[in-house]
């Protein structure tokens, strides 16, 4: 089971809001440090997620006694259900708002999205690919979100750890273009790779998508489980029609078991037409439609302090019910 470390920026409280840590360096200079019910929720309906990161950094910073309660991580949120409750001394956890919120808000965003493509695909299985479209530190989380979401796999090494899956790949172009053919790259995938990694080969990169496919089959029989289309929009992309056309002479070749995946370009307004349509493809790799999803946007709320019902105006004081949390810590 991944192990998830809290950055030493984050428990430093370099992440957090200025004011957070200012608002610390008041209270420990007044010796002020009541015992606090904070709430978090959503500013919008989504899949939760990012709670297990939020996990780990409460158990570094939460003194004994604390008591936290959430839902979990692929729980279905509405809009201002509370997703998180703390009750501990405030000094404990208060520099930690701005992380506490951030956790939820990326992690939320990426599972939300993941789902409305799983959603969209049906029974054809999503994989991530986007990890390129953002900064190496959170890929992890992303990916492991997008999995929490219902995809079938992911790219990186580091996200199919966190989400206690195998890494998920074709072959890269670059590959392809180095070794200078299609079918040589594809024999040596096939040649060095465990027995375990699925044989795709990618059959754009230089001529016809029909022919290098056939011509692959062909020649690596029943080693070969699928071919991946990632035509560029230059060429037109991934259609409906390529994809019909290849599935159709794959089966006149008498090559019926090799799969078509699909990348490139990917939302859900396309996986729903390939769907509606009945496209013939057995997989589909998806990229920014998860990475640029927008956070999902969390506040934290005081409503409690020392026993005390409070709020800020425009919100209720006291202790918000919610029959779903459950009890971590």
């Amino acid at each position: 089971m991944y192990e998830y470390k809290v950055p030493e920026d984050v428990l430093s409280g370099k992440t957090t809001d200025v004011y957070f840590k200012r608002t610390m360096d008041i209270l420990k200079a007044e010796g002020i440090n009541p015992t606090v019910v904070m709430e978090v929720f959503p500013t919008k309906d989504g899949m939760l997620c990012g709670m297990k990161e939020e996990l780990a950094l409460l158990k570094e910073i939460l003194p004994e006694g604390a008591e936290v309660w959430a839902l979990k991580d692929g729980d279905l949120m509405a809009r201002k259900e509370v997703v998180l409750r703390i009750k501990a001394p405030y000094q404990s956890f208060g520099l930690y708002e701005t992380a506490i919120c951030g956790y939820l808000a990326s992690s939320s965003g990426w599972a939300t999205a993941a789902n409305a493509c799983v959603q969209a695909a049906g029974s054809t299985p999503v994989t991530s690919f986007g990890a390129r479209h953002l900064h190496p530190n959170v890929a992890g989380p992303m990916e492991y979100a997008a999995v929490i979401g219902g995809c079938a796999g992911c790219a990186t090494i580091i996200g199919a750890e966190m989400a206690g899956v195998n890494p998920s790949g074709t072959i890269p172009h670059a590959l392809v273009l180095v070794m200078g053919d299609t079918l040589k790259a594809a024999q040596a995938f096939d040649k060095h790779m465990a027995p375990g990694v699925a044989r795709v080969a990618l059959v754009d990169t230089f001529n016809d998508e029909t022919v290098e496919a056939i011509r692959v089959a062909q020649a690596m029989g029943d080693h070969l489980q699928a071919v991946r289309l990632d035509t560029p929009r230059e060429r037109g992309g991934v259609t409906l029609e390529l994809v019909r056309e290849l599935r159709a002479r794959l089966d006149q070749a008498g090559m019926q078991h090799v799969g078509i995946f699909v990348s490139g370009g990917f939302d859900v307004e396309k996986i729903t037409y390939f769907k509606e349509n009945n496209a013939p493809v057995v997989g589909y790799g998806i990229g920014s439609q998860i990475t640029a999803a927008k956070p999902i946007e969390f506040t934290a709320d005081i409503h409690e302090i020392d026993g005390r019902p409070v709020a800020k105006r425009g919100r209720i004081p006291g202790v918000t019910e919610n029959t779903r949390l459950q009890r971590i810590i």
